[in-house]
Formats: structure tokens, sequence, C-alpha cells
């Protein structure tokens, strides 16, 4: 399918991937004429846009105000429009970090600057993007050890954008996270929906302390107040 391009709305790419078909689109929404604004599509699933972004910040900034000391290291899991990485990129503590994306198409709107924040994620040298499942990163040990991993892939654990992901959320899993944590570490989990009581006590079994933040947010796309979750544990 060859790209669309209208005054008010282009589709800036398309693709089949293993997922399903993946869409970059901006345009202008009537409200607000002047602003483009970034969506990405996964076949029929809206996944994020560049207006709303609230909660992919609080998912950086819940982790790291949790750390001490300076040069951190940390791992972001899911690049998407590059949110996160960028919010963790304004902490100077930051040493090294390491983003790690399933889908290549996506790492190419990075490398061909399709997004707003490509620049400035692929001018940064801490940044390093890796093309990878990043829960079998986390598995392998592939980085070493971490300060701060910072998950944003699936919905919730309940709601899964691949089948495979499901294991991550196991205590077997999260028993993989807390080992890639070096000492006072912390594990961030961003998910869409309300606290799920039995994930909150699976993370208590392997971490101890844990905690999960509402982030409440105003969507002026669609006129209406959201909430999404941040899970957090600190070893």
């Amino acid at each position: 399918m060859g790209n669309i391009k209208w005054p008010f709305y282009e589709e800036l790419d398309f693709r089949q991937t293993e997922l399903g078909e993946l869409m970059l689109r901006r345009r202008r929404p009537m409200s607000m004429p002047d602003t483009w604004v970034y969506e990405v599509k996964l076949d029929d699933r809206f996944l994020m846009s560049s207006l709303v972004h609230d909660s992919e910040d609080e998912l950086a900034r819940l982790a790291l105000r949790r750390l001490e000391g300076r040069e951190w290291r940390v791992m972001v899991g899911g690049l998407g429009l590059g949110h996160t990485v960028a919010e963790v990129l304004t902490w100077a503590q930051v040493e090294t970090i390491d983003v790690v994306e399933y889908l290549p198409e996506v790492i190419d709107w990075h490398r061909r600057e399709l997004v707003p924040l490509a620049a400035a994620l692929e001018g940064d040298e801490r940044c390093r993007i890796v093309q990878g499942d990043c829960f079998q990163w986390i598995r392998d040990g592939s980085g070493g050890s971490y300060d701060a991993v910072l998950i944003d892939v699936d919905d919730s654990p309940e709601h899964l954008l691949s089948p495979g992901h499901g294991s991550f959320y196991t205590e077997t899993g999260l028993v993989d996270v807390r080992r890639s944590l070096r000492p006072g570490g912390v594990f961030a989990l961003w998910t869409a929906g309300p606290v799920l009581a039995g994930f909150l006590d699976r993370m208590r079994r392997v971490f101890g302390d844990v905690d999960a933040e509402a982030v409440h947010f105003h969507n002026p796309l669609h006129n209406m107040d959201d909430v999404n979750t941040i899970y957090l544990a600190q070893v």
C-alpha cells in the first residue's frame, strides 16, 4: 500500500509485520489545526499518540526518582514514539540506556526521523537502540545488570500484544527481572488498565517492596479523563 497524503493527514509508513499490519500516521485534528499528532496502529488496535504520553513520561519519572547515586544503567523495553526514552535522557545521572524494540519497522522510523523525538534519541550517545525481544533480553541477561528496567509493551498482564509475552508476568518471569537489577534497582511496568490485585500479589512474592501508581490525565482528542497504572518494585 502506498503512502496517503492530504493537507491534514499523512500516512508515513504502512508495513506487514510479524504482529500484524503496522501503521504510522500523522494528522491535524480539527480542534488543533496547527498541530501534527503522530499515531501508531497495529491492525485495528490504536497503540499510541504523540499527544497523550503523560503516563509514558511518568513510567520513567516514578522509577528514576527512587534511585540514588549516579552513573545509572537503564533498560527500556519498547521504543514506540520514544517518549519514555526521551524522559530518561533528561536525567543527568543516566550513564547509558539500552532500548530494546521487537519490531525493526519501529526502529526504522527513528533511523529515518519520521517521528518527532527521533533526532534527540539518535543524537544522544548514551542511548543505544537494539532490535530484539525485551523479555528474552532480560531472561538471558543480555545487557548485564541495570539500575532501572522500564517495560511498556502490553496493555496489561492480562491483555497482551502477543500470547508469547504471558510468561514474563509469571513469578518465574519476575524473578528474571529481579536478577537483572543491581542492589537498589527499580522495575517499572506501564499498563493501560486499573490495578490487577493478582499481579500485584505476584510482584510482592518476588520483590517484597511493591507499589502501583495511578496516572490520571486528560485526553484532549476524546475530551475525556483517563487513567493508566504504573507498577513499581525495588530490590
